[in-house]
């Protein structure tokens, strides 16, 4: 037998929102398919590949493993939340600008390490399996979007 579905409330990119979920689906899904962010989608489906990274309270989950249910009070912030309105946010800018795909993004990363080496880098984003092969890229966006906080 399986739970009743429940509605849960929770901030979306600074914004109030609720829904009703089902006891077995995913974070990501609920984003996907009731809130249309095509940010945090699902890949590896196992929490490996970074592809549904969500920062829920500040902490980064594997959205395709979080239960939503799990987010009831919570605040989510999704990729798309980093924006502020029609202005992105240098981390977004920094990816577009080198041609980098990441799935996941390095908000925390540059939050610990404001000027983060290369090491530092690729240590942090071991945990992301990228598909399209953008490392070098991905990389060097980081570094960019270090520049561009560090500037203001």
């Amino acid at each position: 037998m399986s739970a009743a579905p429940r509605t849960i409330r929770f901030i979306l990119n600074g914004a109030a929102a609720e829904c009703v979920v089902a006891s077995h689906e995913t974070l990501v899904d609920v984003l996907r398919d009731r809130f249309a962010l095509g940010g945090p989608r699902e890949s590896c489906g196992q929490g490996l590949c970074g592809c549904c990274t969500v920062l829920v309270d500040s902490a980064a989950v594997s959205g395709c493993l979080y239960l939503a249910v799990f987010a009831d009070g919570a605040e989510l912030v999704t990729v798309e939340g980093l924006a502020d309105g029609n202005t992105l946010h240098p981390v977004q800018e920094a990816f577009i600008e080198a041609g980098a795909f990441q799935c996941g993004f390095s908000t925390q990363l540059l939050a610990a390490h404001p000027d983060p080496s290369d090491d530092q880098i690729r240590h942090y984003l071991s945990g992301n399996l990228c598909r399209c092969g953008t490392y070098p890229q991905i990389v060097e966006a980081v570094k960019l979007a270090a520049r561009k906080l560090r500037i203001g």
